[in-house]
């Protein structure tokens, strides 16, 4: 089955009922977990973004506290599979401050994880990817922003 484009879609929506769309997000919400994270992203956290940011950061910590600390290998697979549900999270709010913010927050814990992650090249090319991400994010924020988060940049290059 060959799925609909975006302006396709669109426009069958807007000729459906309210009471329709609600029952298509619904069944939307029932087939894949990220779907229904996002509807709650929408519904329940959109009005407050600082909570929300804050909700990732206690997810972020109760995952690092988790990770398995025997090899580099489960260590560098628990930073991957954290960083990409954070990216996930960044997805879902679509502001580039969040963006900022929650990234420079992985950061700083994967920054002062012990063991270090300096004896690993692949979680330093990690955190050197993530930097570099921030930095090209941040050049697209209102200057007073930049200057904020460009002071934060720096100590953790430091």
């Amino acid at each position: 089955m060959k799925s609909a484009s975006l302006k396709e879609i669109k426009q069958e929506l807007q000729h459906r009922s309210q009471s329709e769309l609600l029952e298509l997000c619904l069944r939307l919400g029932r087939f894949k977990k990220e779907n229904k994270e996002l509807l709650t992203y929408l519904l329940f956290e959109a009005g407050n973004e600082s909570r929300y940011i804050e909700s990732v950061k206690k997810y972020i910590d109760t995952e690092f506290e988790t990770i398995n600390t025997k090899s580099y290998f489960f260590i560098r697979k628990s930073m991957r599979k954290i960083l990409t549900n954070t990216k996930k999270f960044i997805r879902y709010s679509k502001q580039k401050e969040t963006e900022v913010e929650l990234l420079l927050y992985y950061c700083k814990k994967l920054k002062a994880f012990r063991p270090s992650i300096k004896r690993s090249v692949r979680l330093l090319n990690i955190f050197n990817r993530q930097l570099l991400l921030i930095k090209k994010t941040v050049a697209t924020l209102h200057e007073d922003l930049q200057y904020d988060f460009q002071q934060e940049i720096d100590e953790l290059q430091v």
